[in-house]
């Protein structure tokens, strides 16, 4: 039925409240592409043994068989699951970073000015204040000390 897309229900009132918004499972144990990889595994093995050996050995075999692609699926996933990178912009991964002066910062946290810094090869505009007793000039190169609410605090 489900091939066809006709529905049964049967009179079956089932009311069910799951929050699944915060799982992070990359795949489900039972779906419809791991029901069409244990039936592939299923099928070759019951096709390429039929009539050869014992009906009930072939079954159990073709059953091994057809779980052996399953979790021949998951571990394919997985290791290609472990070749995504994560490019988020988090600011927490400047510190200790170098960035360029855009506008001049005065001195001892007078005012703010901006720096252009560059993380994960995208470049970022920051507001940032000065630690040092002395101005920065626009061109300079700063190293970022500490972050407190989203504005960087740098040095020479």
């Amino acid at each position: 039925m489900t091939f066809l897309g006709t529905d049964a229900s049967a009179d079956l009132n089932a009311d069910f409240d799951g929050d699944f918004h915060n799982v992070e499972a990359p795949f489900e144990l039972f779906s419809f592409r791991n029901l069409v990889n244990f039936l592939l595994g299923f099928g070759w093995t019951g096709v390429a043994f039929y009539g050869k050996i014992n009906k009930v050995i072939l079954v159990i075999a073709a059953f091994l068989v057809g779980l052996i692609f399953v979790g021949i699926f998951f571990f394919i996933i997985k290791q290609i699951l472990k070749l995504q990178e994560d490019n988020t912009f988090n600011l927490k991964n400047a510190v200790g970073k170098t960035a360029q002066v855009y506008i001049n910062i005065p001195a001892h946290r007078l005012g703010s000015g901006k720096v252009q810094l560059s993380i994960n090869g995208s470049f970022h505009e920051l507001e940032a204040f000065s630690e040092d007793a002395e101005k920065i000039n626009s061109g300079e190169t700063v190293r970022i000390v500490r972050i407190e609410n989203q504005v960087l605090f740098v040095e020479k």
